[in-house]
């Protein structure tokens, strides 16, 4: 089995999801590091990281129809939504930007999962879609987390909200401490919604990385050693 390097849309009706791969890396490296070492106001660099995972998600649809057309509308409201609330101290702001780049992430979250379950080749893109949507599941429940905490004030305990975004790096860390049951304890969810979302994404990571992650991993290995 031959598996193309070529860093672009497939011509088998796939798509190649190593871009959106590394806009995802570059955005969890450069969001906790902009909040200690950034010589710029770290929501600008965070606000610009997801604006590039939004553009990078938005041509990761192309091809899909209907989710492309809808992720390029969310991506550009996103994009400006972002860039507004970071200079504007307005709940309504943030409420908006968050909830773009939230709908973005489950449009993104829903295609990228149509191609890895449905795809009938066992290949390396196949295998980074699967790793994209664990970490964009990590992204999506960050969003949820500030946007409770937003609309009900002290849901958590251990973390402030971002005075100009409505979210930051401490929510990324978190829900990624959550989605891999790490669970360190600095962060706690006190309100019943905060609680219910916290299980759920425990419940969804494990489940995710046994079930289908795992199965294609041995897939692939089967399928590359019957070659």
């Amino acid at each position: 089995m031959v598996i193309r390097a070529k860093r672009k849309d497939r011509g088998d009706g796939q798509t190649d999801f190593f871009y959106l791969l590394g806009a995802l890396l570059f955005l969890l490296l450069a969001v906790p590091l902009a909040q200690d070492f950034a010589p710029v106001d770290p929501n600008m660099v965070r606000g610009f990281f997801f604006s590039v995972l939004m553009i990078v998600g938005a041509r990761s649809l192309k091809g899909g129809g209907r989710y492309f057309r809808v992720g390029m509308v969310l991506a550009i409201a996103g994009v400006a939504l972002n860039v507004v609330a970071v200079g504007q101290n307005s709940i309504a702001f943030q409420v908006a930007s968050i909830l773009s780049m939230f709908v973005f992430l489950l449009v993104s979250i829903s295609y990228t999962m149509k191609q890895v379950i449905f795809s009938t080749e066992i290949n390396a893109n196949r295998l980074v879609g699967a790793v994209c949507v664990y970490l964009l599941l990590g992204v999506l429940w960050a969003l949820a987390y500030a946007f409770i905490d937003l609309v009900e004030p002290s849901s958590f305990a251990g973390i402030e909200q971002d005075a100009e975004t409505g979210w930051g790096a401490g929510w990324i860390y978190y829900s990624f401490v959550t989605l891999t049951t790490l669970g360190y304890g600095d962060i706690l969810p006190i309100s019943g919604t905060a609680r219910g979302l916290a299980y759920m994404q425990a419940i969804v990571g494990q489940f995710y990385l046994a079930v289908l992650v795992a199965g294609l991993v041995s897939a692939y290995i089967s399928d590359k050693q019957n070659s």
